[in-house]
């Protein structure tokens, strides 16, 4: 051997949403050190980078009933200080100062030199691999969401038209199954509300037979859904073809180019359980079954790990021939309600005149923090994966469990933590209850888990 790639051998460590509003550097905590110097003795570091970076006057905001994300592109030096090397901008915050914003974006992250994906000024940027070299070996970074505006997805370009500037989609399918008589409600319905000669009249115009399609005696649109007929009640989901074959060609091609592959996945879709008596997301315990079926599809074409986040909350993890899927990593940085400016229309959803304060919108929006991410500590819970390989072979993966700081005041929480006591062993508890649907079998080990290998 005459380079140490040669050896197959790499730890990689992997963290779920970074949405970075403050500085991360100067800061002493012995936890908050030892999670930095985690990230900094692994091969190589990832996260998703759910915001868009962005000087004040760079984009416009988009319309949006999340949080409009922005990060100054400062703190693209704090998150290399921690040791990331690979970010992801496959999500449905890298678009909310819209194209501009996006475009300025990958602009501050190629100068700060941060590898990414996901994200591009056109589809086939958007597509294709980011590498970063390291002395285990050459990365690659294929990055995708299922979650996005519709119209923030990047477009080809053609030989007389430029593409479109956005993320790199993985669009899917779903269909509602209902039995005999609610098909026939559903039916009538439509033809008494004029939905079904709506429809007729878009298929006389421009629409094509997908974007307006015929109903059948076996199923029919509903106010833009697809409803079939069965025996019982259900839902099914299904990732788009034209989508899934391309993400794939890519990551096969990652594969003939670099050592190692990693795929990431921004998915905020749930699969059945819980859905019908969950009263928050927190009650939400699988990701949906395309996405799940997609994570297969993405080793199988060659990635090594697949690491997923998008619903701000940790799910299970699996080992599939051979190789680790991370469904939910979490949240990593956590600093939404640290952003100092927002977009008129925020205000406006909450009945806020242009005397409100950042903080009058984020009290209104959660209630007096009595709702959403503020009321549960869950949102502020995460891993870092640790995913170590020798001889070409998976060799371990360990969860570390970081806390955000939940309870605190807004200028404390959301910087990460290595979880300690009963944090961690909340943390590690739910993560290994959620395995248990894989299959997986994880071992806890005092304040952070190991996944037992077959």
């Amino acid at each position: 051997m005459i380079y140490r790639a040669e050896q197959g051998t790499i730890r990689m460590l992997l963290a779920g949403d970074a949405m970075p509003a403050r500085g991360l550097k100067g800061f002493d905590e012995p936890d908050y050190r030892a999670l930095v110097d985690l990230l900094r003795g692994a091969d190589c570091a990832f996260a998703n980078l759910e915001t868009t970076v962005r000087e004040a006057h760079e984009g416009t905001p988009s319309m949006t009933q999340g949080t409009p994300m922005s990060t100054p592109p400062a703190l693209l030096d704090d998150l290399k200080w921690m040791g990331l090397g690979l970010v992801s901008c496959a999500n449905n915050h890298a678009t909310d100062y819209g194209d501009d914003g996006l475009l300025a974006m990958l602009a501050h992250l190629r100068r700060a030199n941060l590898a990414h994906a996901g994200a591009g000024a056109n589809l086939a940027d958007a597509r294709k691999p980011a590498y970063l070299d390291t002395p285990a070996g050459r990365v690659a970074l294929i990055a995708a969401t299922t979650f996005y505006p519709h119209w923030t997805r990047a477009a080809d370009q053609r030989p007389d038209a430029g593409g479109r500037p956005g993320v790199n989609p993985l669009d899917f399918a779903t269909t509602y199954t209902v039995d005999d008589v609610s098909i026939a409600a559903l039916g009538n319905m439509s033809a008494q509300l004029g939905l079904d000669q709506a429809r007729t009249r878009q298929r006389a115009m421009f629409f094509s037979a997908s974007e307006a399609p015929e109903d059948s005696a076996e199923a029919m649109s509903f106010l833009g859904h697809r409803f079939a007929r069965g025996k019982e009640f259900g839902v099914s989901t299904k990732v788009k073809a034209a989508d899934a074959d391309d993400v794939l060609r890519w990551i096969a091609e990652a594969k003939r180019q670099a050592d190692w592959v990693i795929f990431s996945l921004h998915n905020h879709e749930f699969g059945p359980a819980g859905a019908l008596d969950a009263a928050t997301n927190v009650g939400l315990e699988e990701p949906a079954k395309f996405a799940i079926d997609f994570a297969h599809a993405a080793i199988e074409a060659g990635a090594d790990v697949v690491a997923g986040h998008g619903p701000h909350l940790t799910l299970g993890v699996e080992i599939y021939r051979g190789k680790p899927i991370l469904h939910s990593l979490g949240n990593f940085v956590f600093q939404n309600d640290n952003v100092p400016v927002f977009p008129a229309e925020s205000y406006q959803r909450f009945g806020l005149d242009d005397r409100a304060t950042p903080t009058d919108f984020l009290d209104a929006r959660t209630g007096n923090e009595t709702r959403g991410f503020p009321a549960s500590p869950e949102y502020w819970h995460g891993l870092a994966a640790s995913c170590e390989f020798k001889d070409w072979k998976l060799e371990g993966v360990r969860l570390h469990p970081l806390d955000l700081g939940h309870g605190r005041p807004r200028a404390q929480r959301g910087r990460p933590v290595l979880a300690k006591g009963v944090v961690a062993e909340a943390i590690l508890n739910r993560v290994r209850r959620l395995s248990a649907r894989f299959g997986a079998d994880l071992a806890i080990d005092g304040d952070s888990a190991v996944l037992r290998l077959a």
